[in-house]
């Protein structure tokens, strides 16, 4: 979203036909191989098309000499402010690659960090105030961190993500306000593990969501994102308080992916079973009508059939409403890649019976005859219906209304299904629902690029960290050298800091269109030139 918005603010347009676009921004994923073989089939087939590509995410982060990515321009997790100067060099025919994290110097600066050996502090990543274009124009998709603390042995995401790096309460709170005027009606925040939040800052989780909840507007709902149980437990308390806020959901996606400790240990995830069953036995107890996520890895090499009998317990005792159900995928460069594997057949039939399980059961019969007030936020897949949530985040389907998308109102809960629940609508709620800002629809249609001031590109350029020197040789005029921080050409084989001299970079004549497209392996953006 952040990477769409930049090139649209900066004169790009959108296209719904990939076979039309001259360059393709793939943005990846590294959780698992089969997401990751998508990503490589999908360079193959731009390359055979004869495209430009850019790839973004964690799949080149964490691997920028995969063979599959050679000679490949690379936008790093935490480079995407850089996007729009990838994505020009790569136009020009040049490989750049910017992966460096962003980092803060100590209070007494550089020298006095060196003298006093104080390693630079990681940045959360790219301002949260860039242009943004939202795929939901009622969700805001806020990051509070990025990377974490753990060292999971089957983790490949951290190789491209990192240690935790938190971005301040008071930048997360501001962006709160200002998408809120915005007329977005719900904010997802979103993390590697939240409940990590503001360690490495000298702040908590608890601290930085009172700040965001005070500024809430009626109408608006905030989710808490993914937490680990370690740190979520140091704060269980304030946590669930915060929870039982009526603008927060009553929701939280906590993964125990196995219910072994010896498993667990295996896995270095940092706590125990009964750690994790405290946690969910205080929310369960604490916040009504919460609903836990949680997510399960079947097959990890140290997995006996006995500890998958005791993810099965688990399962059956709780009942939770949302299982993500995995199998074991060796990631390269992990410890447990290096593990002797459970054989291929019984990690299918784990996962297979685990499954059954979790669909022999209903957790939402009991929502039949009530009333709930919702908030309605996008179209079903099956154009029928409009795609609400109730405080417990969960999903309510109403028959389609144009009148409803965006609005706050009651439903009577009418039928129950495993993954949702039907509602039908409460008139006179409608007539009581709170009135907020139309959300903001950037346009993604072409637009000409103002022709800037000669001031305005050297503060273009000095932004961008581009630098321009006079060589003294040749016509006697000044040879623009650019100098990129990080940046690979095509015929460099190790990321070293190197200088290549590129003609000079200012706003081109070039009209670009994009397209976004999900799919299996993240989001692709597809650009058109068209020299006008």
């Amino acid at each position: 979203e952040y990477m769409a918005g930049q090139l649209a603010a900066y004169g790009y347009g959108i296209t719904k036909d990939p076979a039309e676009a001259d360059v393709w921004l793939l943005n990846s994923c590294t959780v698992k191989n089969p997401s990751e073989s998508h990503f490589v089939n999908t360079i193959t087939k731009g390359q055979d098309a004869g495209k430009k590509i850019v790839l973004a995410g964690c799949v080149p982060q964490a691997a920028p000499k995969h063979k599959e990515l050679q000679d490949i321009s690379i936008i790093g997790v935490q480079q995407i402010d850089r996007v729009v100067e990838v994505v020009e060099e790569t136009i020009k025919g040049h490989t750049v690659r910017f992966m460096d994290e962003k980092k803060k110097e100590g209070e007494a600066g550089k020298e006095g960090a060196r003298k006093r050996g104080k390693s630079k502090k990681k940045l959360g990543g790219a301002a949260l105030s860039l242009p943004k274009i939202r795929k939901n124009k009622y969700v805001e998709i806020l990051p509070i961190s990025t990377g974490c603390l753990n060292q999971c042995t089957y983790c490949k995401t951290k190789h491209a993500r990192g240690d935790l790096g938190s971005y301040p309460k008071e930048e997360i709170a501001e962006r709160v306000k200002t998408v809120l005027g915005e007329g977005v009606r719900e904010i997802w925040m979103s993390s590697e593990d939240t409940g990590a939040y503001g360690r490495d800052i000298n702040t908590s989780l608890p601290d930085m969501l009172r700040g965001v909840v005070d500024t809430l507007l009626p109408g608006t709902m905030l989710r808490v994102g993914m937490t680990n149980p370690p740190y979520m437990l140091e704060h269980i308390e304030e946590v669930a308080e915060i929870l039982n806020h009526p603008r927060v959901y009553s929701f939280l996606h906590i993964p125990v992916q196995a219910a072994s400790d010896h498993v667990l240990e295996d896995m270095k995830r940092k706590y125990t079973l009964q750690d994790f069953e405290v946690l969910v036995d205080y929310l369960l107890e604490h916040v009504p009508g919460i609903t836990i996520a949680t997510d399960i890895i079947c097959g990890f090499p140290t997995e006996t059939a006995s500890d998958f009998e005791e993810t099965l317990r688990l399962i059956e005792k709780y009942k939770f409403p949302i299982v993500n159900i995995s199998q074991f995928y060796p990631r390269p460069g992990t410890p447990a890649a290096k593990m002797k594997r459970v054989p291929t057949d019984e990690v299918k039939r784990r996962s297979r019976e685990l499954t059954k399980l979790f669909m022999s059961y209903r957790t939402f019969d009991h929502r039949v005859g009530e009333t709930h007030q919702v908030i309605a936020t996008e179209l079903a897949h099956d154009k029928k219906h409009i795609v609400a949530h109730n405080k417990s985040y969960e999903q309510v389907l109403v028959p389609l209304d144009d009148r409803l998308m965006g609005k706050t109102f009651s439903v009577k809960i009418t039928k129950a299904e495993k993954y949702c629940i039907h509602g039908e609508v409460i008139e006179e709620s409608l007539l009581s629902a709170p009135v907020l800002p139309d959300p903001i629809t950037p346009s993604l249609s072409p637009k000409k690029r103002r022709v800037l001031t000669k001031k305005e590109k050297e503060k273009e350029k000095e932004e961008r960290g581009i630098v321009e020197e006079e060589s003294g040789e040749g016509s006697g005029e000044p040879e623009k050298q650019l100098s990129f921080i990080r940046c690979l050409s095509s015929d460099v084989k190790n990321d070293e800091d190197v200088k290549e001299k590129y003609s000079e970079i200012a706003p081109s004549s070039f009209m670009l269109v994009m397209a976004m497209m999900v799919a299996f392996f993240g989001i692709a953006y597809f650009f058109t030139l068209n020299n006008n």
